[in-house]
């Protein structure tokens, strides 16, 4: 699963033509932890929650369990 969501988070980000550095002042995070993020790292439910929002995507698409956004 932690890779699934690293591809997906990784995809999502390049779609909005966004940096790791942006992205991570987003989230209020470094960007090595985007960098773990997308390198098949996990992160908790909270922030889970607010990428979901942010990208506008469901967890279970996110995390690999669907492949409906």
């Amino acid at each position: 699963m932690e890779k699934v969501f690293g591809e997906r988070f990784r995809e999502l980000r390049e779609e909005k033509g966004m940096s790791q550095r942006a992205i991570a002042e987003i989230f209020g995070v470094s960007q090595m932890t985007i960098l773990r993020w997308e390198s098949g790292g996990e992160t908790d439910f909270t922030m889970l929650a607010k990428i979901c929002k942010f990208f506008g995507v469901t967890s279970d698409y996110l995390i690999g369990l669907s492949d409906d956004l």
